[in-house]
């Protein structure tokens, strides 16, 4: 299992680890615990002890003896983890894992190319615009362009670390700003108004299938599904959503061509805002590998799909080792 990771996301990381180390069969597998830091990458043993991992074939000395997988769980939010660079690495090397391949991986991280493949297959995305660091931008054609409210958000990343919603004018340069922070490249987005969200999706022997759906209200204080709403607890998620079969339907059925339009592996999990009065699911993002602690909302989903999570997180490193 690979863990860690250079991005702010790297805590996030070791709760979706965690959860995920302890529902392996330790029967089956022989699980180690890789850590990516950007002082290197070590095999942490029980003891706490650190030990260099090979770069040049991800293998690991132990007594003597060299140690080389036959998988990876890619348990990592954030780069190298989630933009591909870590699939390119291990591709390179013919080991198989259980995330989406490298050039999907680099696709979904970004999303203005995430709304831009989704739009020309047909999938309902808002209106944005990209901004880049070192090109200049004018606040005003962007008011000019896009109707407020609008989110701001890092254009690579997740989490929602570093988004903002704006939905006065003289707070929109601010708010870039914010987002430049965390990111070269910005999404300026428009709001759509609706019900939010979120389901998760894998494949089984070849099936695409579509985990409940859960409904994300954020509470009062916050306007939005932010990193506190997200991981502190500020939000109300029901899971399974109390929704119409219908809404059930088109929504599941959004998330299945979305997987298959992206040649998505592994389990990801997709964000709507459902529009009621166009019957319209419009899809924000995709998260190629989502939060996996305890409470997040994959694992949630699984127990209501009637599934335990290590039957679940068991499956998906079979899937990825027979693929």
């Amino acid at each position: 299992m690979v863990t860690g990771g250079y991005s702010s996301e790297a805590v996030i990381s070791y709760r979706t680890a965690k959860n995920i180390f302890n529902q392996l069969d330790k029967n089956q597998f022989d699980v180690y615990w890789i850590d990516v830091k950007p002082e290197g990458w070590f095999y942490e043993q029980p003891d706490g002890e650190q030990i260099p991992v090979d770069k040049n074939d991800f293998s690991v000395a132990v007594n003597g003896s060299s140690i080389h997988f036959d998988g990876v769980f890619i348990a990592m939010h954030g780069t190298p983890g989630e933009d591909g660079k870590l699939q390119g690495y291990f591709d390179m090397l013919g080991l198989p894992y259980t995330s989406c391949n490298a050039t999907t991986s680099a696709i979904t991280f970004n999303k203005r190319y995430t709304v831009a493949v989704a739009a020309s297959s047909g999938i309902h995305v808002s209106n944005s615009i990209h901004l880049l660091q070192h090109t200049p931008y004018d606040v005003a054609d962007i008011l000019a362009r896009l109707r407020l409210p609008v989110f701001v958000k890092p254009n690579n990343g997740g989490s929602s670390i570093g988004m903002s919603k704006v939905s006065r004018s003289e707070d929109l340069a601010a708010a870039i700003e914010k987002a430049f922070g965390e990111d070269q490249q910005v999404l300026v987005e428009e709001m759509i108004t609706g019900r939010e969200f979120t389901i998760g999706v894998f494949k089984s022997k070849g099936e695409i299938i579509s985990l409940p759906m859960t409904e994300i209200k954020a509470h009062a204080d916050k306007d939005f599904f932010d990193f506190e709403a997200k991981y502190q607890g500020k939000s109300d998620e029901t899971t399974p959503a109390d929704a119409s079969p219908e809404i059930y339907e088109r929504v599941s059925a959004a998330a299945k061509k979305i997987y298959q339009v992206f040649n998505c592996s592994g389990v990801i999990r997709i964000d709507f805002i459902y529009n009621e009065e166009q019957g319209v699911p419009y899809m924000l993002e995709i998260n190629t590998i989502p939060g996996q602690s305890d409470a997040s909302v994959v694992p949630q989903q699984v127990r209501a799909f009637g599934w335990t999570l290590d039957q679940f997180y068991n499956g998906l490193l079979l899937e990825a080792l027979e693929s």
